[in-house]
């Protein structure tokens, strides 16, 4: 069975180059950026490019500094653990091995949580991910790199494992975040620094990106980055990107698996999220999962074997020590949809309303808004 999936954005560029970009302005050379003396990466967790365009009234200043061309595409599948990995790495996630937010540990039945399970002990922040952070790679060179995000995450394990070499610096909100950044690029010629701010994404999961709550929150975001902007030395340039977009799914629009589906019909494991699903079949089951998953879901979500997934290179170039954390089977929601496990006692996930992870460009495209001395 054939699959099309959709083309990319024209005009984008890879999250994966941002960081190595900003590395290159430094001296002068990046292929993307003007020279800089020093450079932030401010990443703004759930900001699609196409979420900003429909709310842009709520964020006037990043309206007013972006232009049509001013967009980069995210990595598969669109989620936090990916993204961020990518974009702080340089690598995709074939290469690093976050393969989405919950991946099975090859050779045991633990699908561990790619986002926060590695402070549960069942991955090592030093060898599951497996590309070296571009900051471990700056400092050792001498670079003075800064990662500013919140006090809870400081010492988190996938902190540890995307940005150790940098030397953490925490502030409760995204404008003291901001302006701290700011303070650090004059302070420190040739800094490269990293700002994280999870509230939009937070707010877009619990209400939608198309609730007013979700316009109060960007509105805050674009203060902060008008903040920001107008703390900047003439020579410091900065950049305002995100890990994915989002898009709204009514509770109406869950697919349920429930006991006795034969979705689940030689289905070992669950992993992924709602709009991504890896799933892990039964010794000699898996040609058999994926033909039923295609005729039923195959009309409103991509349905791919593991081989075609990684033929199609939806994961970059795959060591093969990554291969095993990939599902057997994979079904991306094509439609505006999400699949849910109701087997599963704790259903809190049921409630959220703003979704990610799939190919759709509502989800993989997110802006590349350039500010100080790159704009």
């Amino acid at each position: 069975m054939t699959f099309s999936l959709p083309a990319a954005t024209p005009v984008a560029r890879s999250i994966t180059g941002v960081v190595p970009q900003l590395v290159a302005a430094l001296s002068g050379t990046s292929a993307w950026f003007a020279p800089a003396r020093s450079a932030i990466v401010f990443t703004v967790d759930g900001l699609g490019a196409h979420n900003l365009s429909a709310r842009r009234g709520h964020a006037r200043f990043l309206a007013a500094n972006r232009s049509k061309k001013d967009v980069a595409r995210t990595v598969f599948p669109s989620t936090t653990a990916t993204a961020l990995t990518s974009l702080l790495t340089g690598a995709d996630a074939g290469e690093h091995g976050v393969v989405g937010y919950r991946a099975r540990v090859p050779g045991t039945d633990v699908i561990a949580n790619q986002l926060k399970g590695w402070d549960e002990h069942t991955i090592d922040p030093a060898t599951w991910q497996r590309a070296e952070p571009l900051f471990a790679r700056e400092a050792a060179r001498g670079r003075p790199c800064f990662v500013v995000t919140m006090p809870a995450f400081a010492s988190s394990g996938f902190t540890r494992a995307t940005t150790r070499g940098a030397q953490m610096l925490t502030a409760q909100t995204t404008g003291e975040r901001a302006l701290l950044a700011a303070e650090l690029a004059a302070r420190h010629p040739g800094a490269l620094i990293y700002v994280y701010t999870p509230d939009l994404d937070r707010v877009g999961h619990k209400h939608g990106v198309e609730s007013e709550q979700w316009s109060a929150a960007l509105e805050e975001v674009d203060g902060a980055v008008r903040s920001l902007a107008e703390a900047l030395p003439a020579d410091v340039g900065a950049v305002v990107t995100a890990d994915h977009g989002m898009v709204d799914v009514p509770r109406h629009r869950q697919v349920l698996l429930t006991e006795g589906d034969t979705l689940l019909d030689g289905v070992h494991l669950i992993g992924g999220e709602p709009r991504m699903l890896h799933l892990y079949a039964l010794d000699g089951e898996a040609d058999g999962v994926r033909a039923r998953w295609a005729e039923a879901e195959g009309g409103r979500s991509w349905v791919m074997s593991r081989d075609e997934a990684i033929g199609a290179g939806l994961f970059g170039r795959v060591d093969a020590a990554v291969r095993g954390r990939i599902g057997d089977v994979l079904v991306a929601a094509r439609a505006g949809i999400v699949y849910y496990d109701d087997r599963l006692v704790d259903k809190a996930a049921q409630k959220m309303v703003g979704q990610h992870g799939s190919l759709s460009p509502e989800e993989t495209t997110v802006p590349l808004i350039r500010l100080g001395a790159f704009a």
